[in-house]
């Protein structure tokens, strides 16, 4: 499963923003790893460095030394929507002279084909296939006579999920969309302030976390301060999924630190799936905690049973067949030694399509496992994702086919348990009518296509050819 992006944004005159900027990006890294760029503006014109690759991979002290100015903002791209490609790269550029933009989204647009062959008719132009250039389009298309009133005006149009940010020559915005499925917070730092996906990024960079941005809520950061707008506002629906995988641990999310809420997680799988075992185990990195807190509940030994290579795939050199062939091992690398007749209880995150688990059993088992008990911190994914996350279609989702003892056989593991949703409510500790949880039950927070195609802006009409 993959997240969509992480953006930020910073206002701060006299400091080096691009610089800053970089070092944020660096911690919003595990949001999306397919590009990253900066855009900056010195109050004259906006500039933007994107490229395909890590943070590390697409900047350097060249790159970020062409990037001047007191503003900026910064992308992190996993692509959701529109192809991975140089071209799609954000944040992206729209507009002429004073009425140009910049802008870094995370989320998913679902009437965005829609919006695209309205804005054509309207003489718009694009030179990409993602909802991002759809976004901005529309803002600018906007009768209105400020940014405000601009932005606006666009999320009275949009239907889906965004957190922006947005950059003009002299201001920088930070949008969240009404339902508040993708997170987005405020920071100061000493000589202004700073916008994330994740208060982690704000940590890294030395600024201190204010709060974060509500639902609808559009805010503005100018020479004159700063100030709120409350736009637009629907229900709140935060993906629940940013607790149980996608935040960084050491981010803080509606009042509430993941690690502890992951722990919590892994304390609710053991009562309400206690196993006779040996070692306890959580899959590095999303569930080690969880595996903390299911052997303290159990009062079963900790065990380090798997060590994950952080760096693989973080190079563009194809591996051959041979080494594709190796699959998860080219990922993990088990202890026999600590393995060899034990009976493990396994800790992961979830079970989406049902590939990369079964390749962990069998590695355990070559390793010596003696049994393999299998505990997933989701509930059953059934459903899948139109809000930003690059999940399945209904039909490649495991336990949208199978059901638990079907699943468990397929893992090829001793046993299998689901946290429940009321134990993942109980774990994250904050109210249920906050979360979205349509890939567990089905119950979308606004109605969705049933069925949509990540490339289908790419075949529109009115779009530049693509690089």
């Amino acid at each position: 499963m993959h997240e969509c992006c992480g953006v930020f944004g910073v206002y701060a005159p006299n400091e080096d923003v691009a610089r800053l900027t970089f070092f944020a990006l660096f911690a919003l890294q595990h949001r999306g790893q397919e590009s990253a760029g900066i855009a900056t503006t010195d109050g004259k014109r906006l500039q933007v460095y994107a490229r395909m690759g890590l943070v590390s991979q697409v900047f350097n002290e060249d790159s970020l030394s062409q990037l001047s100015g007191d503003i900026a903002i910064g992308h992190n791209r996993y692509s959701t929507r529109g192809s991975n490609r140089l071209a799609n790269t954000q944040p992206i550029l729209v507009g002429t002279g004073s009425n140009t933009i910049a802008v870094a989204h995370n989320g998913n647009i679902i009437n965005a084909e829609h919006l695209h062959e309205e804005l054509c008719d309207q003489g718009y132009t694009f030179h990409t296939s993602t909802d991002t250039e759809v976004i901005a389009n529309l803002i600018l298309s906007s009768p209105e006579n400020n940014w405000i009133d601009k932005i606006s005006y666009a999320m009275r149009r949009l239907q889906g999920v965004y957190s922006l940010t947005i950059l003009t020559n002299h201001s920088l915005y930070g949008v969240r969309d009404p339902l508040g499925v993708r997170p987005l917070c405020l920071g100061a730092i000493d000589s202004g302030w700073v916008l994330a996906s994740e208060s982690c990024a704000l940590d890294h960079i030395g600024a201190s976390f204010i709060r974060e941005i509500e639902p609808g809520e559009i805010v503005s950061i100018t020479e004159n301060g700063i100030n709120s707008y409350q736009a637009e506002l629907s229900r709140k629906a935060l993906c629940i999924f940013e607790y149980i995988y996608f935040a960084r641990p050491d981010s803080m999310i509606n009042g509430r630190l993941i690690y502890p809420a992951r722990q919590a997680m892994g304390e609710g799988l053991a009562e309400e799936h206690p196993v006779d075992a040996d070692l306890v185990m959580g899959v590095p990195d999303s569930a080690t905690a969880a595996g903390i807190g299911y052997s303290r509940q159990a009062n079963i030994p900790l065990c380090e049973g798997l060590l994950k290579n952080r760096y693989v795939g973080r190079t563009f050199i194809e591996p051959d067949q041979r080494i594709r062939d190796l699959g998860v091992k080219l990922k993990f690398n088990p202890l026999p030694q600590m393995l060899d007749g034990k009976r493990v209880v396994v800790i992961d995150d979830s079970i989406v399509r049902g590939t990369t688990t079964p390749q962990v059993v069998k590695l355990l088992r070559r390793a010596g496992a003696k049994e393999v008990h299998m505990r997933i911190c989701a509930p059953p994914i059934r459903y899948p994702c139109f809000f930003g996350v690059d999940m399945a279609t209904r039909w490649e989702l495991i336990a949208a086919q199978k059901t638990v003892p079907e699943v468990r056989d397929f893992i090829g593991a001793d046993s299998l348990g689901y946290l429940s949703i009321d134990g993942l409510i109980k774990a994250v500790a904050l109210p249920k009518d906050i979360f979205c949880m349509a890939c567990f039950t089905g119950n979308y927070p606004i109605p969705v296509q049933l069925e949509m195609d990540k490339l289908a802006l790419e075949s529109l009409p009115g779009r530049a050819p693509l690089t």
